[in-house]
């Protein structure tokens, strides 16, 4: 051995009077008895404790990924939000109670998650060009000649007749039954009327009418008809004098109005014909409708309910 070196590095003994060759002591003895015995105390303690204290099982806890949903892709004009991060669901674990035992766990398999997958939707809008129709330009305005307002029409005045002012005009001699009541056309009653029988030799047309004697020579405007037998040809004439024209050709009468079909059963028939005054004013009747015209056995009529002069106020 080297100076200062207490031990052999061969053989290992000690220098003599160093810590190796001191005869040990009974203290140091008894202390690692005393150590030793403790240590096996504990252990047989320890090994005790375990053998009764029931086995301790800790639950298994399987965590299973979550698959985040897959979030169909919008299109392209709309703006796709950020998806929202799925928080991770952290594990507890249940710590068993000493007075249940709770039985080891057996193999947990993880549930089979269906991954469903969302197809794109596809874009179904389209946007198709439309042409926006043209104006045409408002049309220049022009003006309207307005319409010139029609002159009021005088107002007409019934005249007023005698009883017997109207009689039976009949130049071509017909027997007096073939012809009704003359009065019966004035009586201001349209239930009533005057008639004249329709000869079958000679239908549609007649030669017959109704002679209105005003006693003075009067300015007439209309004469009002109303008749039953609507569609009569009739026509006005005018005359002067004592008497009537003894024929409707007479050089006396003077046309009032020009031959017209009154097809209506109420008729009012301007007399334009003349600015005169007249005495005497005839309704000549020169046709007779179709249905009044009858046959030989059974010959029809026309009728003349009301007759009535209108004058110009």
């Amino acid at each position: 051995m080297e100076d200062g070196q207490e031990w052999c590095l061969q053989c290992g003994a000690g220098v003599p009077g160093s810590l190796a060759t001191r005869s040990p002591s009974w203290r140091a003895t008894a202390t690692v008895i005393t150590a030793t015995a403790v240590l096996a105390l504990g252990a047989a303690t320890a090994a005790y404790a375990a053998l009764t204290q029931p086995t301790s099982t800790v639950n298994r806890q399987v965590t299973v990924a979550q698959i985040p949903a897959t979030t169909p892709t919008t299109p392209a004009t709309a703006a796709t939000p950020a998806p929202t991060p799925t928080p991770t669901p952290t594990p507890t674990t249940s710590t068993p109670t000493a007075s249940t035992p709770v039985p080891p766990p057996t193999d947990v398999k993880p549930p089979k998650i269906p991954l469903t997958v969302t197809p794109t939707p596809k874009s179904t809008s389209t946007t198709k060009a439309t042409s926006t129709p043209s104006i045409p330009p408002p049309a220049p305005k022009t003006s309207t000649p307005k319409a010139s307002k029609p002159k009021s029409e005088p107002q007409l005045t019934p005249v007023l007749l005698d009883t017997n002012a109207v009689t039976t005009y009949n130049p071509s001699g017909y027997p007096p039954e073939t012809f009704g009541d003359p009065s019966l056309a004035i009586d201001g009653d349209t239930a009533t009327a005057w008639t004249a029988r329709v000869d079958p030799a000679l239908a549609p047309k007649m030669a017959a009418g109704l002679v209105i004697d005003m006693n003075a020579p009067q300015k007439l405007a209309a004469l009002e008809l109303i008749s039953s037998t609507p569609g009569m040809t009739v026509q006005v004439f005018g005359a002067n004098g004592t008497a009537p024209p003894a024929t409707i050709t007479a050089p006396g009468w003077v046309a009032l109005s020009q031959p017209a079909v009154e097809k209506e059963r109420h008729a009012r028939i301007k007399l334009t014909g003349s600015s005169a005054a007249f005495q005497f004013v005839v309704l000549w009747i020169t046709g007779v409708p179709a249905g009044s015209v009858g046959t030989a056995q059974a010959p029809g009529s026309v009728a003349v309910n009301e007759l009535e002069a209108l004058s110009a106020s």
